[in-house]
């Protein structure tokens, strides 16, 4: 494989699962074996379940740490599911192969990481296909080369770990070692903050991301999916957005049995009646009036820096949330020219950014006091060209952090 993503989705198998500390991988033991994660775009499922490391085994009711780990083609016709999936990811394996180095399905991989994953482990795969002679030496090239690649990401200083299969498994148990101290490190300090944040999550407006609807015969319709905040019962009336559409909850089950409500974390089936089941293939399901519908909105973009053409104001998009995907024509907006921003900076500020995304945080308030500039392009990491007196202003100055021949702005944009 070269350039594959592979999410760890860790979770641990105990007795009370509306406590999890993911969304997906925590489920009720024994019938933790019965999971399945049905997420159209993420392929190739595999458990991996290893004993409870020493700084959860104070946990009444858990005896295993559990990983889902889930293939993810860094393909573009994926990304859109997968990030409609993002809220269940914890960690990501980059899987890299030796003898090709980084190509671009990896940079499409490391687009979908940055959004989606709290932490990354690189797989350098197929070392043992590298002559014994210069194996040594051609690991730590290509090792040196992944770390300047992703010194500009915000996975700088990632670990890499050479992997193979054969003759004799190389790497796999340092690879697991570091699955679980990553867990550990996500998850810990567990007994205070889970319980406060389980409580806290049960309270917010329910929201259950479908992924597949069909008709039963003499019972209803069914919507099968993940429930991403809140709770839902039996008799409670859930909305469905894109429909402008409210239904009485029936019946709902989880793995084949009934049970009279889900909260965070739970892979159930809803069902509803007098819906049709061809109005509705993927979306969203939630408490009423919570999700609402608009025709435009304001949002902070950051340009893919990956991406070497431009990105013009004025223009046409696909725009992708959750599982849905519609036209919208784009303008683009951006702080007023500061000559004395640098590259650093706004690689910080892109990086914080991805960062409060991967954690599911909200966004930082928008300031509507502050005066923005129109610009006829969203610029990235190669700064926006400051206009004329801006630039100069930084002549005369002599600013050492602005690009004296073509003079940029880097701050946002």
């Amino acid at each position: 494989m070269c350039g594959t993503a592979v999410l760890a989705i860790a979770g641990l198998a105990m007795q009370y699962s509306s406590h999890c500390t993911s969304t997906a991988a925590t489920r009720p033991h024994p019938m933790t074996a019965e999971l399945t994660l049905y997420q159209p775009g993420l392929c190739s499922r595999t458990m991996l379940q290893v004993p409870l490391p020493e700084q959860l085994q104070h946990l009444p009711g858990v005896d295993q740490l559990q990983f889902t780990l889930v293939d993810c083609p860094g393909h573009a016709s994926l990304i859109r599911t997968i990030i409609g999936g993002a809220q269940i990811i914890d960690t990501m394996v980059l899987v890299i192969d030796v003898t090709k180095g980084f190509q671009a399905q990896t940079a499409e991989c490391l687009v979908v990481g940055e959004i989606a994953a709290r932490d990354m482990v690189v797989a350098l795969n197929k070392v043992d296909q590298l002559p014994e002679a210069i194996r040594s030496k051609a690991v730590k090239k290509a090792t040196k080369l992944i770390r300047e690649t992703l010194a500009a990401t915000k996975f700088a200083g990632a670990t890499v770990i050479p992997v193979s299969a054969k003759p004799e498994p190389r790497g796999i148990q340092e690879l697991k070692d570091w699955l679980v101290a990553s867990a550990v490190r996500q998850h810990s300090p567990f007994p205070v903050s889970a319980t406060a944040a389980g409580r806290k999550d049960s309270q917010k407006p329910f929201l259950f991301a479908v992924d597949h609807c069909f008709p039963v015969k003499g019972q209803g319709t069914v919507l099968t999916g993940t429930v991403l905040q809140g709770a839902c019962q039996i008799n409670d009336t859930i909305e469905l957005p894109a429909l402008k559409l409210q239904k009485q909850v029936k019946s709902i089950q989880m793995f084949h049995k009934p049970v009279t409500q889900i909260s965070q974390g739970d892979r159930a089936a809803i069902c509803v009646t007098q819906l049709n089941a061809k109005l509705i293939e993927r979306g969203l399901a939630a408490t009423p009036g919570t999700v609402p519908t608009s025709s435009a909105a304001v949002a902070a973009v950051d340009k893919v820096r990956f991406y070497g053409g431009a990105v013009q104001g004025k223009a046409k998009y696909h725009l992708s949330i959750g599982h849905a995907t519609v036209m919208a024509e784009v303008q683009f907006f951006g702080l007023p020219d500061n000559p004395n921003s640098t590259q650093a900076d706004a690689l910080q500020l892109m990086i914080t950014a991805l960062s409060r995304t991967s954690l599911n945080e909200p966004p930082p308030p928008f300031n509507f006091q502050q005066q923005y500039l129109q610009q006829d392009e969203l610029y990235g990491l190669e700064g926006r060209p400051l206009a004329a007196a801006a630039a100069a202003a930084a002549a005369v100055a002599g600013s050492s952090s602005v690009d004296q021949q073509q003079g940029r702005h880097y701050g946002p944009q």
